[in-house]
C-alpha cells in the first residue's frame, strides 16, 4: 500500500538531493486599512500597519522541498541589488544551498508587491525585467551548475516566464543534465514547449496545456488526450501531469491515462499549490517511488496547503496524517 511506502520513506530518513533551477522572486506584502478615498484620485488611501516578505517562484519550490526534508541546491538569477541580497539571505536561513545563483546587473531582482486592505488585495506592483538571459550569463550559470548536476538525484525547472528559460539555455541545461543520466521535471510557462524537449515530466495546468497545444478548451478526457498528443510530438516527454483544479490531476503518457480526484474538502487559498505539487512529486520520485505514487502523494500535499492562507508548505508527517484520516 502507498501509505506503507510513505511510512518507510519517513522511517528511513534519507534526504534526496534535488536541484531546482528557475525564476527567483520575492513576494512582498503590504498590509493596512483603507477607510477613505484619496482627494487626488478616486483610489483608496491605505494606512500601512505591517509588511512581510516571503520567497516566490522557484525559491518557493525550494522552500517546499526543504519542508519535506530534501537537500536543495537552487540555481537562477538575481539582480545586483538590495532585493537580491535579501532573497539570498532568506534562502540561506532556510537551509537552501545558493551556490547556483548568479547576479545579473542588467535586471532587478523580481519583486511582486501586493497591497492589501484587510483581506482584500487592492493592487499588485511588479518590479521585473523579462528579457532573455544574456549568452555570457548562460555560460556562467552552466559552469556553476555542472558540479550540482552530478551530485543531484533529480532536477526541477520552475519556469515563471521571467527570462531565465530562453530556448538556448533550456536546451543546453537539458543536454548537460541528460548526459549525467538525471531526470528533469518541468513546471512550464509560455507557449513554446519545444524548448523542454527530452525532459521526463512536464506539469502544466489545464489552461497552460490548452494554450501551448493550441487546442480547444479541455472539457473532456478526449480533449485532454488530443492536447497531450501535440505536446508529446513536440517534446518527446515521457509524462504529462496536468492539474485540473477541482477535478484533481491527470497523469498522461503516450499509452496510458489516469485521473486522480482532488483530495481537498476545504479551499481557503490556492496560492503556491502548484509549487507544492511540483516539489512533492520530485521528492518522492527521487525517493524511489513511481510517477503515479508520487502524484498521489502530491495530491494529498496540495489538499493540505490549500486549506491554509498564503503560500504554504507541508511535511511528510502531515501528508501521512492526511492519508490516515482517509482524506
Amino acid at each position: 500500500m502507498l501509505i506503507d511506502k510513505l511510512r518507510t520513506v519517513i522511517e528511513t530518513g534519507k534526504q534526496p538531493n534535488i536541484l531546482v533551477i528557475g525564476d527567483l522572486m520575492i513576494d512582498h506584502y503590504v498590509w493596512g486599512d483603507a477607510t477613505r478615498l484619496s482627494p487626488e484620485a478616486p483610489v483608496p488611501v491605505v494606512n500601512v500597519k505591517s509588511e512581510s516578505t516571503t520567497l516566490g517562484g522557484a525559491a518557493n519550490v525550494a522552500q517546499n522541498l526543504i519542508s519535506l526534508g530534501a537537500k536543495v541546491v537552487l540555481g537562477g538569477l538575481v539582480g545586483d541589488d538590495i532585493s537580491g541580497n535579501q532573497l539570498t539571505a532568506i534562502l540561506e536561513q532556510e537551509g537552501i544551498d545558493t551556490c547556483g545563483i548568479i547576479k545579473d546587473s542588467s535586471r532587478p531582482t523580481t519583486v511582486k508587491t501586493r497591497v492589501l486592505a484587510g483581506s482584500h488585495q487592492l493592487v499588485r506592483v511588479d518590479r521585473e525585467v523579462t528579457d532573455a538571459v544574456a549568452v555570457n550569463l548562460e555560460d556562467e550559470l552552466l559552469d556553476k551548475l555542472k558540479d550540482c548536476i552530478a551530485q543531484t538525484d533529480i532536477v526541477l525547472f520552475s519556469d515563471y516566464n521571467k527570462g531565465l528559460f530562453s530556448p538556448s539555455l533550456t536546451q543546453r541545461l537539458v543536454e548537460a543534465i541528460n548526459q549525467q543520466g538525471k531526470k528533469i521535471i518541468v513546471d512550464p510557462k509560455g507557449l513554446n514547449y519545444s524548448k523542454y524537449k527530452d525532459t521526463y515530466i512536464i506539469k502544466p495546468n489545464r489552461k497552460e496545456l490548452t494554450e501551448a497545444a493550441k487546442a480547444e478548451k479541455i472539457k473532456t478526457i478526449e480533449h485532454l488526450q488530443v492536447a497531450a498528443k501535440t505536446i508529446f510530438e513536440q517534446t518527446g516527454v515521457e509524462y504529462l501531469v496536468v492539474t485540473l483544479s477541482e477535478e484533481g490531476m491527470a497523469i498522461v503518457s503516450e499509452l496510458t491515462y489516469k485521473l486522480l480526484p482532488v483530495k481537498a474538502t476545504e479551499v481557503f487559498d490556492v496560492t503556491g499549490a502548484g509549487d507544492t505539487v511540483l516539489a512533492t512529486m520530485a521528492y518522492f520520485i527521487a525517493s524511489g517511488l513511481s510517477v503515479e505514487e508520487a502524484c498521489e502523494l502530491a495530491n494529498h500535499a496540495a489538499a493540505i496547503v490549500i486549506r491554509r492562507v498564503g503560500s504554504a508548505t507541508t511535511t511528510l508527517t502531515e501528508i501521512l496524517q492526511d492519508m490516515e484520516r482517509g482524506n
